[in-house]
């Protein structure tokens, strides 16, 4: 490799690194799965899925949800 090469090739690779990095900052989103579920994206490296009962389940318990961190705030760990 010539020196032009090289240097061309260190630029699409810091390219191609800022476009990953930009992708990792995406926001929250919703979508269907393909077995019919809901898909939570954004939150971890894979998505969380529940199917609409659940989802459902999880969103009337979320006074219950929050009451329970408060709870035990001093027990749970924060991403940091």
């Amino acid at each position: 490799m010539t020196d032009e090469n090289v240097e061309e090739e260190i630029e699409r690779l810091r390219a191609e690194n800022a476009a990953l990095k930009a992708r990792s900052n995406r926001t929250v989103r919703l979508q269907v799965s393909a077995k019919g579920g809901v898909s939570l994206y954004g939150i971890r490296r894979f998505p969380v899925t529940f199917y609409m009962e659940e989802w459902r389940t999880i969103l009337d318990m979320a006074d219950d949800i929050r009451k329970f961190i408060r709870e035990h705030e001093s027990e749970l760990k924060k991403k940091e």
